[in-house]
């Protein structure tokens, strides 16, 4: 299991465009993807649950990566967040 934080700077925080720029980028990999804000969870892959977290600019989640390319997922996934959330 891999694990990162990032701090959100997109201005509007994780809303439907970047959600579904980030659901496309996690469908890419293998691995279970889980997004977690303040003690709630949602798939990586499912645009609504992500847009259900209410994910604002400067707030902190977390991303928890599970499987086979679970090293990689991480390293591309913390690159994609630094560019666009």
């Amino acid at each position: 299991m891999k694990k990162f934080e990032y701090i959100i700077t997109e201005p509007a925080g994780i809303h439907a465009i970047p959600a579904g720029l980030l659901v496309k980028e996690v469908s890419v990999y293998k691995s279970s993807i889980t997004i977690e804000r303040n003690g709630k969870k949602a798939d990586g892959k499912r645009l609504m649950a992500i847009m259900a977290l209410g994910v604002r600019c400067g707030e902190n989640v977390t991303f928890i990566i599970e499987g086979t390319d679970e090293d990689m997922a991480a390293i591309k996934l913390e690159a994609f967040c630094r560019k666009n959330l």
